[in-house]
């Protein structure tokens, strides 16, 4: 009996060879997505019936609610799936690119990147320019800041270990020079970029998801693109390369993906912590090391996680609204101390 489904295109230019295990996994994810999705939108400040929400979601509601579900809660549960799914999938990317297990967008400067891009706005031309162009300057950062560590990690080539010092060394500098902004700012200015900087979906809306769906619609699809080759690559550069694999281009074209798919995650969300360490991780316990696999399911579960603290955020501690990057980082946290134990002797 054959344990492998054969996901192929025509011209042959893509073609995964997952086990079925991989496709069961990520059935019953998207299972328990869409019932977290419509408790989500069922719980808060006032209860709504499931039955209701579905009704409202389909076109067959009373119109009562439509305004607490089509305003205030659709708009940010859908940005809390989209953003937890691009960190999941931008820490796997960066776990094999690095091959370091403790490797996320967090940790080795991605997201500090971005957050510098932010403050920069908000500090320097937050009533000045439209808040709008705010996404557009956290994402400007961590292309910034990562193209910066490419280019201090180049040496005839990037390696990963180089890589990753760099990004921890240039993350290191970047928060010094976020903390200085923070002294240096009006003390709005400075309690607004704190809140933002935990992480926080409070007052997303409609804009925020049509601008944060582009990036994750084309960017984790890209994903797939190298996708044979990444496995190989994990053996070490020189035997990819003996084996005709473009090891830097496709380390490049990698790391470009996820500096997208976690610059706009910070852009829309703020600096929600750990989801890219979390979630690639869980996805390995799940079905293995298979890279094609492990893209949706990190997806996946990065949305679960992210849609799990906000509704935590929004509803344990009424009226307060707290960030959803609190409660990720409670569960993060944990969970890298887990990882160095586990890791200490290896």
């Amino acid at each position: 009996m054959n344990s492998f489904l054969t996901l192929r295109t025509k011209s042959g230019a893509f073609s995964f060879h997952l086990h079925k295990k991989t496709w069961i996994t990520v059935l019953f994810l998207s299972l328990f997505s869409f019932f977290l999705f419509i408790v989500s939108l069922s719980i808060g400040s006032s209860f709504i019936s499931p039955v209701d929400v579905i009704k409202q979601l389909s076109g067959h509601g009373s119109g009562e609610y439509d305004f607490v579900l089509n305003t205030l809660r659709l708009p940010r549960v859908l940005l809390a799936f989209m953003v937890g799914a691009a960190l999941g999938v931008a820490g796997l990317i960066l776990q094999w690119v690095i091959r370091n297990p403790l490797a996320s967008p967090d940790i080795i400067g991605v997201t500090v990147g971005a957050s510098v891009g932010a403050i920069v706005f908000i500090v320097f031309f937050m009533g000045t320019i439209s808040i709008t162009w705010l996404p557009l300057s956290a994402i400007l950062g961590a292309a910034i800041v990562s193209t910066l560590i490419y280019l201090l990690s180049w040496k005839q080539g990037v390696t990963p270990i180089r890589l990753v010092l760099m990004g921890i060394g240039v993350a290191a500098a970047m928060k010094a020079v976020v903390t200085m902004l923070l002294v240096l700012s009006e003390a709005a200015v400075t309690t607004k970029s704190y809140l933002w900087l935990t992480g926080s979906l409070y007052g997303a809306n409609w804009q925020d998801v049509y601008s944060m769906f582009p990036w994750v619609l084309f960017f984790i699809p890209l994903t797939f693109l190298p996708a044979r080759t990444v496995s190989v690559k994990e053996l070490g550069d020189d035997v990819a390369v003996g084996l005709g694999v473009k090891v830097q281009s496709k380390r490049l074209l990698l790391l470009f993906i996820s500096v997208a798919l976690a610059g706009s995650s910070v852009a829309f969300a703020g600096g929600i912590e750990f989801v890219g360490l979390v979630a690639p991780h869980i996805a390995r316990m799940l079905i293995g090391r298979s890279f094609a696999g492990l893209v949706p399911i990190s997806a996946l579960i990065g949305g679960i996680i992210v849609a799990i603290a906000d509704v935590v955020a929004r509803t344990a501690f009424l009226p307060l609204d707290i960030p959803a990057g609190v409660f990720t980082a409670g569960i993060g946290a944990p969970f890298f101390i887990y990882l160095l134990y586990r890791n200490r002797n290896k």
